[in-house]
């Protein structure tokens, strides 16, 4: 008679960390990052189709690192929690913390129960009415979520570009600053020189307090390419 196959549950919960962690640590980082006026997003991501910064609501958005069908389909499921939030109660009960408690209760629950984890990263920012006001958390793949301040970087050699990110950021940063900082530190490697990335490589958006209703806005190509050019000229 041939004896069960016993995993103990420590070692299944080690594999399926392993095995998310890979997955996320294959995609592009996702740089976040607080500004005077809001919060800016920035990845490496020549697609103009598939994105991995997206707004949720009026004053909330979403990123994600990871396979994308797992992460659009998260990001999908949060526009429907908003639109029927917002519809039944007010727009004002549509929050960051919200959302960020039900996409852990579905993160967590797949992680412990399902035959594989989802191999996603996510961060979900609601921009207030000054930079005190903000609210950013980041999920993994297991539930967990954290809440951050500042800065995050999400993806492969987060914690190398975290530190370049520290060292560069510090608080009332200018838009074009930040952007700036943003794009050196995406192009940040583990040896050698960073590399140059150019605004075709790159999907940047901003939530922008001052404006009045909707804050999510995407970076055209051309103002990236004048912030780019700006900083080469001053360099």
């Amino acid at each position: 008679m041939t004896m069960p196959f016993y995993v103990s549950p420590e070692q299944l919960m080690k594999d399926r960390a392993d095995y998310a962690r890979k997955g996320i640590a294959r995609g592009r980082s996702v740089v976040v990052v607080a500004y005077d006026d809001g919060i800016a997003f920035a990845t490496e991501n020549p697609s103009r189709a598939l994105h991995k910064i997206s707004e949720i609501y009026d004053r909330i958005a979403f990123a994600a690192v990871g396979k994308y069908n797992e992460f659009e389909n998260l990001r999908v499921a949060g526009v429907r929690y908003a639109d029927l939030r917002g519809y039944s109660y007010d727009r004002s009960d549509v929050t960051a913390r919200g959302l960020a408690n039900a996409y852990a209760q579905t993160l967590g629950t797949v992680f412990t129960t399902e035959s594989k984890p989802l191999e996603v990263e996510l961060v979900v920012a609601e921009v207030g009415d000054s930079a005190e006001d903000d609210q950013v958390y980041r999920l993994s793949y297991d539930g967990s979520v954290a809440d951050e301040r500042g800065h995050v970087v999400l993806g492969g050699q987060a914690e190398l570009l975290a530190e370049r990110l520290e060292e560069g950021w510090r608080p009332g940063m200018a838009l074009a600053e930040v952007v700036r900082l943003a794009v050196d530190v995406l192009g940040t490697q583990q040896d050698g020189p960073v590399r140059r990335l150019e605004p075709t490589q790159l999907e940047v958006a901003v939530l922008d307090r001052t404006r009045p209703r909707r804050a999510f806005r995407r970076l055209p190509s051309a103002l990236l390419t004048d912030l780019l050019v700006t900083d080469a000229g001053e360099g």
